[in-house]
């Protein structure tokens, strides 16, 4: 099943790597985590920002829905957040940009495991999906204030 946006040609690049480069192009996605911040003083629709027991230190959602019910998301991701949660963090805002709230809500979890590999889902289960899940509920969050307002 092809994926929304540019999360389909992110999980086609790394889904046939090995491993060894797959963990090179990952490293890289977490050292540009820093890209997807929000912006000082920015206005969102949603701010999420909290800690979670599943994860090593708070991070923040900020979803903004423009007005061609288009998702953009920007994440803050305090100093003891795991390589692979600002990985995917990465990869999510860039390959979430631009697509609509209900194309978030179906992405299914199954790219996970083959953008980061088998072996890291089973060491890592839950920081894996930690970031999609949060951009998920931000997004319900979202159609909710919309149906209710």
């Amino acid at each position: 099943m092809p994926y929304p946006g540019q999360l389909n040609e992110i999980v086609a690049l790394l889904e046939h790597l090995p491993d060894d480069e797959k963990r090179g192009v990952l490293i890289s996605y977490a050292e540009n985590a820093g890209k997807c911040e929000p912006a000082e003083g920015g206005k969102y629709d949603i701010e999420d920002v909290r800690k979670d027991e599943e994860c090593t230190d708070t991070v923040g959602i900020f979803l903004n829905v423009d007005d061609e019910n288009k998702c953009h998301f920007n994440v803050s991701l305090g100093p003891k957040v795991q390589t692979l949660t600002k990985a995917m963090t990465s990869i999510l805002c860039k390959g979430l940009n631009g697509v609509t709230p209900q194309e978030i809500l179906d992405v299914p979890s199954d790219f996970v495991p083959r953008i980061v590999g088998a072996e890291l889902v089973r060491l890592r289960s839950q920081t894996v999906y930690y970031v999609l899940t949060r951009m998920k509920s931000a997004v319900k969050v979202f159609l909710n204030r919309l149906r209710a307002g």
